[in-house]
């Protein structure tokens, strides 16, 4: 379950610390996904206990609150229940390359380009894995390790948290 709300410019308000750690507290609390809440120039993103940790994403200055930032808040601390193991960090045989940041996750550099790797190729620790975009900047994601990709656990264009296992690769 998602939320949107989105308020017109003349009725534009900031929101205090207090404000945004009660609505963390709510979307904890009620099992909601996702909230975000646009107020004239001012954004707020709040991403549930469904993901390995929550994300509060502002784009305007409110007293207490950064500023075009991103700051994770675990998933254990804002809703009571540690966060799920993806059932891929279980298996010990692999090694998993990790998304860095918050953002999307693509395969290739393009829509019309090949991907940049499939299941079965061989990697080295400078083999371009895939690209995470955060904040309108394309990431390259470098394996940083050799091997063989075993598996690929994230689906192209779909969004991806700070440490998600993007990759299983079986060492050389």
């Amino acid at each position: 379950m998602a939320a949107k709300t989105t308020g017109t410019p003349e009725t534009a308000r900031q929101f205090t610390p207090e404000e945004v750690k009660d609505l963390v507290r709510l979307v904890s609390d009620t099992g909601i996904e996702e909230v975000e809440i646009e107020n004239g120039d001012f954004r707020l993103r709040i991403v549930g206990k469904s993901a390995p940790q929550s994300v509060i994403t502002t784009s305007a200055v409110a007293p207490g609150v950064p500023s075009s930032s991103e700051v994770p808040v675990p998933a254990a601390a804002s809703a009571g229940t540690p966060a799920p193991v993806p059932a891929e960090s279980q298996d010990d045989k692999y090694e998993h390359v990790k998304s860095p940041m918050v953002g999307t996750f693509y395969r290739s550099p393009a829509p019309d380009s090949p991907q940049f790797v499939q299941v079965g190729d061989r990697v080295d620790e400078n083999t371009v894995m895939c690209i995470v975009e955060a904040m309108k900047l394309m990431n390259e994601i470098k394996a940083e390790m050799a091997g063989t990709v075993r598996r690929i656990l994230v689906e192209n264009g779909q969004p991806v948290e700070y440490g998600q296992p993007l990759f299983a690769i079986e060492p050389a």
